[in-house]
């Protein structure tokens, strides 16, 4: 969920076309600050809501706080303080159906906890001593959690029986698809899957090359991989994606946009139906989408973070996004 290369600093922004008509009819986009993170260099990276309470979590990336926001309530409060169980960062997270909160820390793999006790029931490692960089995750409907690598290039699977079964020692994360030989080429440097998410009925998951632009269905059942038909522009610079009712979010970080995409019924094709660039986004690495409102993380990567020198704006925040 996160560009932190510095080789997308150098990177053009994507262009973005003219406004078709009944993009400049659309309502106007409002963009405010919804919680504030309390630190000075908290660097949040993602986020995730658990709907049947009502609370988002978000994590620092700087590091790995976990934040819970509650309605009502302006300032976050601390969830899972830095360094718990050896965390040194928080990139994606996700609360599954059965109230467990997924914590990816990239340089190693991914930590389950209980929101009710915050006990860690598990822990998933990668394997080896080669570059990784784990990013986000998608759960699917049947308790199965896949993350990207953007490294690597796979995108590794952790179903619910190995949760269950997890003892005290951590588990090896397997990887699920190889997208390594499905990319164009890039740089060797260069960072690749970023955001992925799910189809609430099942059949695919989707994933984003962040640095080539395109988007991947992953068929969880038969292992398949297929490049999705983009209409209206690419998907340059894509981070965090959400899903819902075959409506696609993506937040494009160093461009500071969020684009909206109107997906076919089976995943295959995807078509642009607006994008929004606004600085006040400021950098924004993913988003979250509860009860009819847009919460993006504003990372300021680019300021003093991994992205660039400068100060933050502070405190941090998490902003709501209407209109889109």
């Amino acid at each position: 969920m996160r560009a932190t290369s510095i080789v997308f600093a150098a990177v053009a922004v994507a262009f973005l076309g003219s406004a078709a008509p009944a993009e400049a009819l659309a309502p106007k986009v409002r963009i405010a600050a919804a919680y504030e993170l309390p630190g000075r260099s908290v660097y949040p990276e993602g986020i995730t809501a658990d709907p049947r309470t009502g609370h988002l979590y978000a994590g620092s990336f700087a590091d790995g706080t976990i934040f819970q926001m509650t309605p009502g309530r302006r300032v976050a409060r601390t969830f899972i303080p830095a360094g718990a169980d050896g965390r040194r960062t928080a990139n994606g997270l996700e609360v599954d159906r059965f109230g467990r909160l997924w914590v990816i820390d990239s340089t190693s793999g991914v930590m389950v906890y209980d929101t009710r006790s915050r006990a860690l029931l598990a822990r998933f490692e990668v394997s080896g001593t080669g570059g990784r960089f784990v990013n986000d995750l998608a759960i699917t409907r049947d308790g199965t959690a896949y993350l990207t690598d953007s490294v690597r290039a796979v995108v590794y699977r952790v179903t619910r029986e190995q949760v269950d079964d997890a003892g005290e020692r951590p588990s090896a994360l397997r990887p699920h698809f190889d997208l390594s030989g499905v990319l164009d080429p890039h740089a060797p440097n260069a960072y690749t899957l970023n955001g992925i998410a799910a189809d609430p009925a099942g059949r695919y998951l989707l994933t984003a090359d962040m640095t080539g632009g395109d988007l991947y269905r992953l068929d969880p059942e038969t292992g398949a991989i297929r490049r999705v038909s983009l209409k209206g522009a690419d998907m340059t610079h894509a981070d965090g994606l959400e899903l819902r009712s075959g409506t696609l979010w993506v937040v494009h970080n160093v461009s500071n946009a969020i684009s909206r995409w109107r997906l076919r019924e089976d995943g295959t094709q995807a078509r642009m139906e607006r994008r929004v660039a606004d600085a006040a986004l400021q950098l924004p690495t993913t988003l979250v989408r509860l009860r009819g409102s847009l919460h993006v993380v504003r990372s300021q990567f680019d300021k003093g973070g991994p992205l660039g020198p400068g100060v933050p704006q502070r405190p941090f925040t998490i902003a709501s996004v209407h209109g889109l």
